[in-house]
């Protein structure tokens, strides 16, 4: 998986090189598009009951898959702009979330780990 990502990563860079739009590639401007970008996944289920949004028509998947894309790459380009390896932070991430939510007290329970 990792070599897909670098590859994609370099596929990125060298897209927006050709375009000479590194220059509007801002940290700020990357992590507002980002958002943008998720806020169009949340989008895609505001109105969808739980029944249907477990079972999207193939229109809405692929409108999914596409949103889903444009939020993956502006999260690449801006880890990429701190050098930050999403794989390794992820990883990090999840040994954190261990620690906050022990299995003996967080199974099947929504509650915040402060409260636990």
């Amino acid at each position: 998986m990792e070599d897909r990502l670098e590859k994609l990563r370099a596929a990125l860079k060298a897209f927006a090189r050709e375009r000479d739009w590194e220059q509007f590639h801002t940290p700020k401007n990357l992590a507002m598009a980002m958002s943008v970008e998720a806020s169009e996944v949340v989008e895609i289920f505001q109105w969808l009951t739980p029944a249907q949004c477990e079972k999207l028509d193939d229109k809405t998947r692929a409108h999914l898959e596409d949103e889903l894309g444009d939020t993956t790459i502006y999260l690449l380009k801006l880890a990429d702009r701190y050098g930050i390896d999403l794989i390794d932070a992820a990883a990090r991430k999840l040994e954190k979330a261990k620690l906050k939510y022990p299995v003996e007290k967080a199974r099947g329970r929504m509650t915040k780990h402060d409260e636990l």
